[in-house]
């Protein structure tokens, strides 16, 4: 978990309002019983996390894709080859959802923005040398050509819920 107490309380912010917001079909499904708390959601969302990323191409068609996600400061980051098709798109229109499902005990669905953090010319995000450090460590130093080869971003999401059927065995899972 490397959120501070700050981000915790935005992102569980973002949790209550985001169920609030949602139809009466999903709250029938997802509710405060069936769900995890901001710190519970932290402390299950470690390492990496296999997202389907889904963006949209120029014509409205929507595709979806495979993504190493990394929960990290309350937001999903994720990378990919700066030639991918979702590269182009992400460019075109910084936007999309990811899923993290596991089986029928986990599902965490996000929309938001996309921003990049290391972009090919420009100033990198400022969060950059840390997240940089932390890919590192996970993929290893030469896994990637970090600063030609590979775009990372950051979803910020504006809506975000984690259905969990039985939220303190998934938590004590972790």
């Amino acid at each position: 978990m490397r959120e501070s107490t700050e981000e915790l309380t935005e992102l569980q912010a973002l949790l209550d309002a985001s169920l609030t917001r949602s139809t009466a079909h999903l709250r029938s499904i997802i509710d405060s019983e069936r769900s995890l708390t901001a710190e519970q959601l932290t402390r299950v969302l470690t390492g990496m996390c296999t997202l389907a990323l889904s963006t949209v191409t120029a014509t409205g068609e929507p595709r979806i894709s495979g993504a190493d996600g990394h929960f990290l400061h309350g937001a999903w980051h994720f990378g990919t080859a700066r030639t991918a098709a979702k590269a182009k798109h992400l460019a075109a229109r910084p936007v999309a959802s990811v899923a993290h499902m596991r089986g029928e005990e986990l599902g965490v669905f996000t929309h938001g923005r996309v921003e990049v953090l290391n972009p090919a010319h420009g100033d990198p995000d400022p969060a950059w040398p840390e997240l940089l450090a932390y890919f590192k460590d996970f993929y290893g130093d030469d896994a990637f050509d970090w600063d030609n080869d590979i775009v990372y971003y950051r979803l910020r999401p504006h809506w975000m819920t984690a259905y969990a059927p039985d939220p303190a065995k998934i938590a004590a899972a972790s």
